[in-house]
């Protein structure tokens, strides 16, 4: 039997919720189920947060959590907006839906009483009823004026506004006061599946009203602000952002009196912790392993049985080399374990060279042995090994769906036949430098009198050595089907810029988020590169270079669709043909590593979920 269409399975799908007579009202039924509790898929790895109830948290502390830098601005939708930045915006701006434990959007009663679709055709509307109480630290309730300029800032059609993105608020036709103060009107001129993503966070009208405001003055103070904190002093000499509790907030308030915000380097975080200048602090394996080593019981068995071995290699290097024991003030440190709501991807840059043939792609993908890869990074964290699956959801939101057999899994052989039907043909072992065969020699594969050659780009840091080993897994990998791989370092400031947005690579290691609105934030990364007036390709966010007009066809069905169902079906039909595309291999969720102070709580691995920060402090 033909599967269904989409417009078929809906229409079946209402008919048989009005047969139960249980067919909800619009405004609730075109509310895209943010509320509701809909089965999720896959397996959700839970957040580790040290949770514990307000009332068993101080009313005092300052709290020093590690960034990677001072944000280089604090208006979150210009260019050079950072994870800082965003930290600052989620403690100190309204948030008008923040994400749950399984990553799906839930309204923020602090800010909204309501948010609904009441109108679908002609043109779609939503109607924000505000809560009275929200308001401005400066005394202006929340209103239709904020939202008003806040979209005529980001709608893309005033130049003097630097902004880096506008997708959604160019689809609202109008924005308007709806039947009182407290409630706001907004007409879509097109649908817009993700309406909830707009207007999170939302500024006010004193930085979205003027581009000088917008461009310049938000870049370093929120002289206005409406959270449980506002942003205090900061210092450049001793790299830290203090963000304050706000008396004016009217929500739970915060329990901490400040949080500071600090400048660290990744590899020097552990120190830092251990001299203690940090409370939290996201870290990599090594310094994960020596808190573990340093909080151990003398004389406890590792898990092979050794006495104090997995200690003693923690003083010492992978090598066997000496270096210093775990300083002893890591003890009451503790490492919380969760999994980032991003995953690891294998790029291929399909512009040109022999990945510009998808036949040679699709042969990199069924090299790879996705789990064992997934396994080597994760298993020995205690995290699930489950390689990912989708290029667009995480194991656990709604959605998930493991698409990877649009490719195929794992297949040496067949992996050697698409490269043979491609032209790449077998030419016989490797040969040593005596000229003769080596012992255990990996396939050469040559066409027209060339090898068959990759250049893989990888960051050379410390911090990035576990992505190198993956890096020399992967490589292993290609080389047993004929790929070789030449394996280029470079300096981590400038891979991203010069190196994957550049297109200077043919095969990289990096990762992307995960997003609860994929129709529209997940299509830059995957639209079809599209050639521009000076003969150069305009990418957007898709570094592959590696696109189809049904991928983007889909992106658009998916955007415009207001039953949240039929929409993640069509991002789930999207994702199978990005993984036959074979641009980008999804290879593991990243895994997340936090120290935090024993006595922190409420804060930690927060998984897919969304910080509340008037919750995080530390324990009575």
């Amino acid at each position: 039997m033909a599967p269904l269409s989409i417009r078929t399975r809906l229409r079946r799908r209402s008919a048989a919720l009005l047969a139960a007579g249980i067919l909800l009202p619009l405004p609730v039924l075109a509310g895209c189920g943010l509320d509701g509790d809909d089965a999720d898929e896959g397996v959700i790895t839970p957040q580790d947060i040290n949770a514990l109830p307000r009332d068993k948290v101080a009313d005092k502390g300052t709290l020093r959590w590690a960034v990677d830098a001072l944000p280089a601005t604090l208006n979150t939708f210009q260019s050079d907006a950072d994870a800082a930045t965003r930290r600052v915006a989620a403690a100190a701006l309204p948030a008008l839906f923040t994400l749950d434990d399984h990553g799906r959007p839930r309204r923020d009663p602090d800010y909204l009483a309501s948010a609904e679709v009441v109108q679908r055709a002609p043109r779609q509307v939503v109607v924000y009823k505000l809560n009275p109480r929200a308001a401005w630290n400066d005394g202006k309730a929340l209103s239709a004026a904020d939202f008003q300029a806040q979209w005529q800032a980001l709608r893309g059609r005033d130049s003097g506004y630097w902004t880096a993105r506008n997708a959604g608020y160019d689809r609202i036709d109008r924005v308007e006061q709806g039947a009182d103060a407290h409630e706001v009107k907004v007409t879509f001129a097109r649908p817009c599946a993700d309406w909830a993503a707009l207007f999170t966070p939302l500024y006010p009208k004193s930085v979205m009203g003027d581009a000088n405001a917008f461009n310049d003055s938000a870049r370093n103070e929120l002289k206005v602000s409406a959270g449980p904190f506002k942003v205090g002093p900061r210092d450049n000499g001793q790299g830290t952002l203090t963000l304050v509790r706000d008396p004016k907030w009217w929500g739970d308030r915060a329990k901490l009196d400040q949080l500071v915000l600090r400048a660290v380097p990744r590899g020097e975080r552990a120190a830092a912790l251990a001299a203690g200048r940090l409370d939290l602090a996201d870290v990599g394996t090594a310094d994960a392993d020596r808190i573990v080593a340093a909080n151990r019981p003398r004389g406890r068995k590792g898990e092979n049985g050794k006495k104090g071995e997995k200690g003693e290699k923690a003083e010492k290097g992978e090598k066997g080399e000496k270096r210093a024991a775990p300083p002893g003030p890591l003890r009451g440190t503790a490492v919380r374990r969760s999994l980032e709501p991003a995953y690891t991807q294998l790029a291929l840059n399909g512009s040109s060279g022999a990945l510009a043939d998808e036949r040679v792609r699709r042969a990199v993908a069924r090299a790879l042995d996705r789990k064992t890869l997934a396994e080597s990074v994760l298993r020995p964290l205690g995290l699930p090994a489950a390689p990912q699956g989708s290029h667009l959801f995480m194991a656990g939101q709604q959605g998930y769906e493991d698409n990877s057999d649009a490719i195929g899994g794992t297949d040496p052989k067949a992996a050697g036949r698409l490269l043979a039907d491609a032209g790449w043909r077998e030419h016989g072992p490797a040969r040593g430098t005596d000229g003769k065969p080596a012992r255990v020699a990996p396939p050469v594969r040559m066409k027209d009198g060339k090898r068959l050659t990759l250049r893989f780009v990888l960051p050379e840091g410390s911090a990035a050595e576990p992505l190198r080993a993956v890096g020399d897994r992967v490589a292993r990998q290609l080389d047993a089907v004929g790929i070789h791989t030449e394996i280029t370092k470079v300096a981590d400031a400038g891979y991203f810029k010069d190196h994957i947005a550049a297109g200077t690579y043919d095969l990289a290691l990096y990762s992307w988020p995960a997003t609860a609105y994929p129709s529209t934030d997940a299509r830059p990364v995957f639209a079809k590169p599209q050639p521009a007036a000076d003969g150069s390709l305009l990418v957007e966010q898709n570094y592959t270079r590696v696109g189809t007009d049904q991928i983007d066809q889909l992106f658009e069905q998916a955007s415009t669709e207001l039953d949240t169902e039929v929409s993640r079906d069509l991002v789930g039909r999207a994702d199978a043909r990005i993984w036959a595309a074979a641009g980008s291999i999804p290879l593991y969720q990243r895994p997340e590593l936090v120290a935090a102070r024993g006595t922190v709580v409420n804060a930690g691995a927060f998984g897919l979920a969304t910080p509340r920060y008037q919750d995080i402090g530390f324990r009575r």
